[in-house]
């Protein structure tokens, strides 16, 4: 994301939208692991959370809030791949 100083322009979003479809598929796919505590209902509504969450932030246009998301959901991904949930910071 070079090309907007502050804001993202039409080429940064189409340039990253493989990233973005990449960790929303990896993300929904740890979260179907029989290795993670979840019933089925917790499994549905933490799909659900992510969905909505990837559906925000396609309206983000920050550079650096999107950069922000980015390493969010990597982290995220991280804790899935261990097996454990992410937690919440209340």
């Amino acid at each position: 994301m070079a090309k907007g100083l502050i804001w993202a322009t039409a080429e940064d979003m189409a340039r990253n939208r493989g990233k973005v479809i990449s960790l929303y598929r990896q993300i929904l796919r740890r979260l179907n692991s029989p290795d993670l505590p979840l019933n089925l209902a917790a499994r549905l509504a933490r799909k659900a959370e992510v969905r909505a969450i990837f559906m925000l932030g396609a309206e983000e246009r920050s550079i650096h809030n999107i950069q922000d998301l980015f390493d969010t959901a990597d982290y995220a991904l991280s804790i899935l791949n261990k097996g454990e949930i992410p937690k919440y910071i209340q």
